[in-house]
């Protein structure tokens, strides 16, 4: 069996006990031929332990053996024994590395597809329409892109109002809002003019009954007339029930402001604790604890008789936030407030978003430009020739 060669190994530690009929001489020695010694115990009149370096232990036998020394490793410590041991595991060694790089590889790749819906849409539709575009488990991550996705979502299915698409680990999440059903007036027979019902600038109007008085381009105000109830030329003019659907550009805002600043709360472990003794209603205080934690969480245990109140003592820090991370998701937040607010008939043509400082915080406003039907009808009133024809 060849000798084990020590030397290569100059940062091993090992703890051994020395038995001599003079200890001391064999210190000495040690000393004399430059070994390093450290942590020398006295055990008995002729027994010692201390650390000594690995590469040393050659030397160390060789002073035993002149000096009728006997020397046992008791401990040992440090990467090189763990080298030692590995030496006869390249195979578990292997084993693991081609084990981590199989995870990390496995890693890049999607494996389940979650999908969220509403009422309409079935998750089984959209997995469909995501296999037509070539998302399915087994992709690789670098093979999507969300944003691009999103845009082929909505625009692949007229239901579908908004999508968002990310990805989580190894999980494609998909959320969608569909378009609503815009609610149906009750429709009247007597005579009535075409209002705007909120503020907007016209891209189209189609009339059925009555008369147009707005054209593409006007700008209106909430409560304007924009179709009226009349038709007919100069003298011959009568009412009717006007009918019409009137396509403007509106808008919808969101202001929210955000801290790139966030509060992390972690326990230290420490905790103290208060003991009540619940009689008739009363507690009497078995123990009272001395909370002086500066921030703490309260706990309370109420078991019939006996209740405790636990106070855990918790750390804050503060995180500093990415300031684009942060925007892009308030962003997304406002937006898809507005978003499921909508009617199934309002289209999105643009979506504005402004960040302004305000102090340590950001201000950010998200303004949807959408087109939509204004129309609203209103009861017309008859003027007395009107009502009473002569």
């Amino acid at each position: 069996m060849s000798k084990f060669n020590f030397a290569k190994y100059k940062k091993g530690i090992i703890r051994i006990e020395v038995q001599s009929i003079t200890p001391e001489k064999f210190i000495n020695l040690l000393w004399k031929n430059n070994v390093y010694v450290k942590n020398i115990k006295k055990i008995n009149i002729t027994t010692i332990s201390m650390d000594v370096n690995l590469k040393d232990y050659e030397k160390i036998k060789d002073i035993s053996k002149k000096t009728s020394t006997k020397i046992k490793i008791v401990d040992r410590k440090g990467i090189s024994f763990f080298m030692i041991k590995t030496r006869k595991r390249k195979t578990l060694i292997g084993g693991i590395i081609i084990f981590a790089g199989i995870i990390y590889f496995l890693s890049t790749f999607i494996w389940s597809i979650d999908i969220t819906t509403e009422k309409n849409i079935t998750p089984f539709e959209l997995r469909n329409q995501l296999k037509d575009l070539g998302i399915t488990a087994g992709i690789n991550k670098r093979k999507i892109n969300v944003y691009e996705l999103e845009e082929k979502i909505v625009k692949e299915n007229e239901d579908i109002m908004w999508a968002r698409a990310r990805v989580e680990g190894s999980r494609l999440n998909i959320n969608i809002a569909e378009r609503q059903e815009p609610p149906k007036f009750k429709n009247d027979d007597g005579p009535c003019d075409i209002i705007a019902k909120k503020d907007g600038e016209v891209v189209r109007v189609y009339t059925t009954a009555g008369t147009a008085i707005v054209k593409k381009g006007d700008i209106v105000k909430k409560g304007d007339i924009l179709v009226k109830g009349e038709q007919g030329k100069e003298e011959n003019v009568y009412t009717v029930h006007a009918e019409a659907n009137v396509i403007a550009k509106t808008f919808y805002e969101r202001i929210k402001e955000i801290s790139t600043k966030k509060v992390e709360r972690k326990r230290t472990g420490r905790q103290q604790k208060s003991i009540y003794l619940n009689v008739l209603g009363k507690n009497i205080c078995l123990k009272k604890a001395k909370n002086n934690f500066k921030n703490y969480d309260k706990i309370v245990v109420d078991k019939s008789l006996i209740k405790q109140e636990i106070y855990y003592e918790v750390e804050e820090k503060t995180k500093i936030l990415d300031k684009n991370s942060v925007i892009q998701d308030t962003a997304e937040e406002l937006s898809s407030d507005i978003i499921v607010k909508l009617d199934k008939s309002v289209k999105i043509v643009d979506k504005i978003l402004d960040v302004e400082p305000v102090g340590e915080k950001y201000r950010v406003r998200i303004v949807l430009v959408v087109e939509e039907n204004i129309a609203q009808a209103q009861k017309r009133e008859m003027d007395n020739e009107e009502s009473n024809p002569t």
